[in-house]
């Protein structure tokens, strides 16, 4: 096998293991591992459980977690970014500290913008995204926003900073499709804040982490756990409690993740948590 050839098999085998260990939207988080279904009604992801819809999906490669970990980790974080969910946001999501705004960071921040729009034109059409190497995290499941998640772009986001390469594409949902309206990008957890600033500066965008995650005890079935104590947005939030719970508990999970929207018109709505939606 060429040397070429070798060096793009193996990138692309690590690219999988580390989107196995990463997580778009958003997570980008856990990987889905079928095709981009065709696009449904409205009806019929209305009618679509998070547990339905995690059926078909390889967690087996997410270390530490079961199928059913997977499934409600999946669920429970497409649910907390979401907005209207602040309290789950204080316990389980740590986020960077604003610095104080400079000339530089807002030059800097609208060279990202310019740079990514005319590197997302092309995905204006989701058709491109999907053959491209994107896939629909939880596609039946509805959500205020999808995350569209290449794993290869996600493993070399971890050692340098393309802006037209995100890890993950952001679009509404439509009548007909999807209309794209941002992107993420992610960092390891062990990055450090100032290795965030350089890539999106913290005086004009809030990086996020989620944390404090308590699981069910091993061997809990998916239904009779109470998700008002466990998971993303559980009431648990630190390791005694976890333990006393008869839970799992883990400090970290996922990476960091910024959020940018770049056809919206002030910065503040450009590097919002959510999208704006007036």
């Amino acid at each position: 096998m060429p040397a070429r050839s070798t060096l793009v098999h193996f990138a692309t085998k690590a690219a999988m293991l580390f989107g196995a260990l990463f997580a778009v939207s958003v997570l980008l988080a856990a990987i889905p591992s079928h095709r981009a279904p065709a696009v449904e009604s409205q009806g019929s992801e209305q009618s679509a459980s998070p547990s339905q819809e995690s059926q078909g999906m390889d967690h087996s490669s997410m270390p530490g977690m079961d199928m059913d970990d997977a499934k409600a980790n999946e669920a429970h974080a497409v649910h907390d970014m979401t907005r209207g969910h602040q309290d789950a946001h204080s316990l389980h999501m740590r986020m960077t500290a604003m610095r104080p705004a400079s000339p530089q960071d807002t030059a800097r921040a609208n060279e990202v913008v310019t740079q990514l729009r005319a590197g997302l034109e092309k995905y204006k059409d989701y058709h491109v995204a999907l053959n491209e190497g994107y896939k629909i995290f939880l596609p039946n499941l509805p959500q205020p926003e999808y995350h569209f998640t290449n794993y290869v772009n996600g493993f070399f986001e971890a050692f340098s900073f393309d802006v037209s390469r995100p890890t993950s594409l952001l679009y509404k949902k439509t009548s007909d499709g999807y209309e794209l309206v941002g992107a993420m990008y992610t960092m390891p957890k062990r990055a450090t804040e100032e290795q965030l600033h350089a890539r999106i500066p913290l005086s004009i965008a809030m990086w996020h982490l989620h944390t404090n995650l308590c699981m069910p005890p091993k061997g809990q079935r998916f239904q009779n756990t109470d998700w008002n104590k466990f998971g993303l947005k559980g009431s648990i939030a630190t390791e005694d409690a976890c333990d006393a719970a008869g839970g799992r508990f883990q400090p970290v999970i996922f990476g960091w993740m910024v959020h940018v929207y770049p056809y919206e018109d002030s910065l503040n709505k450009i590097f919002a948590m959510h999208h704006h939606q007036d």
